[in-house]
């Protein structure tokens, strides 16, 4: 089976991790071979190209560029009639937009991997809804609970991102090595979040608890993800001012976008991410269980569906000072935070094992494919 994702490109975080897994680790499952077309280079290509992967470039593409969006999709189609792929999936209600209309005429198989939860009001997912496909993958059952919000009679299938651990091996030295270039003391209780910057994914909340614990001594925050559009920009200002305010600048270390993510988390100890906004199921949720450490975050999206009592903390979304709870004890309690932290990576296996749901996804894509087309083509 030959697979065609189809993506923007232009920015990086959980999706794009998924694509380089999928092209990194194809060797899982020889029955699936992948190939990318994005619209933009940059890290994501890259990555992609270090593995191998075929990758094809349609162009850039703004939606209120008319002729930009015709170029695209102009090379899409001439791809998908020079190249013969069982299936083509669309990540985001933004590559289902542009490309579900080429992909349709071209009588392909067309699959929407819906990474977040939703109410169906965005205007990406309106546009999106009018190009209705075969099948929407979800990487949770509470996010495929909303797909009828979008695709009220799609067929819905539910996928957890395949999550590799490290292949590295990182010993106490490389710890400590990392730590001192991050001037962070050997024995310091590390907090690391690394995310989008979005107000959804919490980080001002995150910031507005440890600011209850600057009395406590001992730990230090590590805050991974920088700003890739220009209202990020102005978050990443507005976080580094929260730090500010609340006398614990000096505690919070803001490393901007990395490329050595599972490295970090190595030399961390405790992960909080405390959600306030629908999504779907956070890669990095996986990443910082198979690391070994153990994860706050809110009860909010069905992440209960990946971290639960043995493993880390679940709190009200939004609530500052049962995050401010949490991270103390698990800044104290070194007894508590050694039990969640042993028990992470084996239920990052349970729920990411690579091989398997790479299995997994080859099988939904057998079933959807011998459906058949909907025939349900826009007039786009």
């Amino acid at each position: 089976m030959r697979v065609l994702h189809v993506s923007a490109g232009n920015l990086y975080g959980g999706v794009e991790t998924l694509l380089v897994t999928l092209a990194r680790y194809h060797n899982l499952c020889p029955e699936m071979e992948s190939d990318f077309a994005l619209c933009w280079t940059g890290r994501l290509s890259e990555e992609l190209l270090t593995t191998r992967a075929r990758v094809h470039l349609l162009g850039r593409v703004r939606l209120r560029n008319v002729s930009s969006v015709w170029r695209a999709r102009g090379k899409l189609s001439e791809l998908l009639s020079r190249m013969h792929f069982d299936a083509v999936i669309c990540h985001l209600p933004w590559s289902q937009t542009v490309f579900g209309p080429v992909v349709r005429r071209a009588n392909v198989p067309l699959i929407f991997w819906m990474h977040g939860a939703t109410n169906g009001r965005n205007w990406l997912e309106r546009l999106a809804r009018r190009i209705p496909p075969d099948l929407a993958i979800c990487p949770s059952r509470y996010v495929a609970a909303t797909a009828c919000n979008i695709y009220p009679e799609a067929k819905v299938s539910v996928l957890h991102y395949p999550v590799a651990a490290s292949t590295v091996s990182y010993g106490s030295y490389e710890k400590a090595i990392l730590r001192q270039e991050l001037d962070t003391a050997c024995d310091a209780t590390v907090i690391v979040q690394a995310s989008r910057l979005e107000e959804g994914k919490g980080q001002n909340i995150h910031l507005e608890a440890l600011g209850k614990l600057r009395t406590i001594k001992g730990w230090t925050c590590w805050q991974v993800g920088g700003p890739q559009r220009p209202r990020e920009v102005k978050y990443f200002q507005k976080l580094k001012r929260t730090a500010e305010r609340l006398g614990i600048a000096d505690r919070v270390n803001f490393l901007g976008q990395r490329s050595d993510v599972p490295r970090l988390l190595a030399a961390a100890n405790v992960y909080c991410q405390p959600n306030t906004a629908l999504e779907g199921l956070p890669v990095t949720f996986a990443e910082a269980l198979h690391a070994g450490l153990p994860v706050v975050t809110s009860k909010i999206c069905g992440f209960e569906e990946i971290i639960d009592d043995s493993c880390g903390v679940l709190l009200p979304p939004g609530d500052v000072d049962a995050v401010a709870a949490a991270l103390a004890r698990l800044i104290q309690n070194r007894p508590f935070r050694k039990r969640l932290g042993l028990a992470a990576a084996a239920r990052a296996n349970e729920i990411s094992n690579p091989g398997a749901q790479m299995d997994n996804l080859y099988s939904i894509l057998v079933e959807a494919t011998s459906i058949g087309v909907s025939g349900s083509a826009s007039n786009n």
